[in-house]
Parts: C-alpha cells; sequence; structure tokens
C-alpha cells in the first residue's frame, strides 16, 4: 500500500497551483542547479512570496520537493532553496525480467495457436501474480478511489517506474506520470508491445482491486523520458 507521504505527495499535486510551482522549478533545473528561492519562484507563478512558500514546503514535506539554505558568497544571511527531489534508484534487473518473461510466455503461446495479445499477457501476470479481492466492490468516494489507484502505483514501482499521480474530475479521473521507463528504449522501437502489456497489468490490476470497470488507456511520449497512464472510473461516489 502507498505510504501516508506517497498519499500526501499525489493529494498535494492535485492541485494545479502545486504542479505548476514543481515544474517552474524542474524546468529551472539547467540554470540553477541549487534551486530557487520561493522569492524566485513568486514572480513567475504571479503569487505573493508568502503563499509560494507555504505550497513549497507542504511539497517538500511530502517529499516532492527537496530544501537547503545556502549562502550566496562569504557574506550574507542563508538563503532557503528549492529543488526537485532526487529520483529514486535505477531498478535493477528484475523489471527486464518480468518484461522479457512476458513477451516470451506471448511468443510461445502464439507458436501453440493461442491467442495471447501484449495486453493479454499483462493481465495474465496480475491475474498470477498480484492477490485478488473478490470481496470488494467498486469505490464509492474519491478517497477509496484514490486508494485503488495506489495499490497500482505500487505495482508499478515494482517494474521500475517513478510514477506521480494526480486527479481530476472530482478524484473520478487519475493521471500517472510515469518517468523515466525501464523500458525506454524498447518501447520506442515496440510500442504497441510494451504499452500494451503495461496497459493489462494496469486494467487488471485495477479489476482485481474491485475496479473492473475501470478505463485504462496510455498516452506514450507526451515527452523524450515520460509516458502517461490515464485511469477512470464511472462509478458514482456518494455524497460528502
Amino acid at each position: 500500500m502507498p505510504t501516508e507521504q506517497e498519499y500526501d505527495a499525489a493529494a498535494l499535486l492535485a492541485s494545479p497551483v502545486r504542479r505548476f510551482l514543481v515544474e517552474l522549478i524542474e524546468a529551472s533545473a539547467a540554470d540553477s542547479p541549487q534551486g530557487l528561492t520561493a522569492a524566485e519562484v513568486a514572480p513567475q507563478a504571479d503569487l505573493h512570496v508568502t503563499t509560494v512558500r507555504f505550497h513549497l514546503d507542504q511539497l517538500v514535506a511530502a517529499g516532492v520537493l527537496e530544501a537547503e539554505f545556502v549562502r550566496p558568497g562569504t557574506a550574507g544571511r542563508p538563503r532557503k532553496v528549492y529543488r526537485r527531489a532526487p529520483a529514486r534508484s535505477a531498478p535493477g534487473p528484475e523489471p527486464l525480467k518480468l518484461l522479457t518473461t512476458l513477451l516470451t510466455e506471448a511468443m510461445t503461446a502464439s507458436v501453440h495457436g493461442e491467442r495471447l495479445t501484449p495486453y493479454e499477457a499483462g493481465r495474465r501476470w496480475a491475474r498470477e501474480h498480484l492477490a485478488d479481492h473478490p470481496e470488494r466492490t467498486p469505490a464509492d468516494s474519491a478517497g477509496a478511489w484514490l486508494g485503488r489507484v495506489g495499490e497500482v502505483i505500487d505495482v508499478l514501482e515494482g517494474w521500475g517506474y517513478q510514477p506521480e499521480v494526480s486527479t481530476s474530475d472530482g478524484g473520478r479521473s487519475a493521471r500517472v506520470e510515469l518517468t523515466d521507463c525501464p523500458f525506454l528504449d524498447l518501447a520506442r522501437d515496440n510500442q504497441a508491445v510494451v504499452c500494451g502489456v503495461h496497459r493489462g497489468l494496469i486494467a487488471e490490476s485495477m479489476a482485481m482491486s474491485g475496479e473492473a470497470d475501470a478505463h485504462v488507456a496510455l498516452e506514450p511520449f507526451v515527452t523524450e523520458t515520460r509516458c502517461r497512464a490515464h485511469i477512470r472510473t464511472d462509478t458514482p461516489f456518494k455524497s460528502s
């Protein structure tokens, strides 16, 4: 299950303002590797510096950003600068082994006349390796829905991804940013295969958590190193 910090990060990044602040800091990394102060970010965001500092400190507490005090030179008061928190360590060979096994199974099935698409291969892996929750009914609140999505995030992290989640449509839709895909080079040459496997993995993971009717779509290469998954539910939530 996601940690409390991961839930905090997902909730904070659901805010367009906070996502924009993170994007500003990320965009400045090449010119300002130490980071930016709240006073430097505020004019770019068209917000008061106190408001910016409040948001940035919350993002630090959730592990999205990191902060430190640096001196501008030999004299002067230290400045608190913010920068993107470092990415988690690169995955080992296990994710590649998982994908290789699935692709081998798909090819073997085709040889023997069984129809096993990459999408179905991803679903099969989930059925064979993840815990099923047959007693669960579809989530009836935004918080419960985010918890189901969080379980899929755990699976994706095990595959070597570094997912970042934001929500929209009153919590019914989750956008999962998949940065630095461990299969990036393979996906560039075999997009349908790699994306098919991962769409099946996400869809079946949601189904096994009680969300069999969740809509799953993948948006490959929104940037050179980032893909995006969209997960949506049509189940009505209870009124608050």
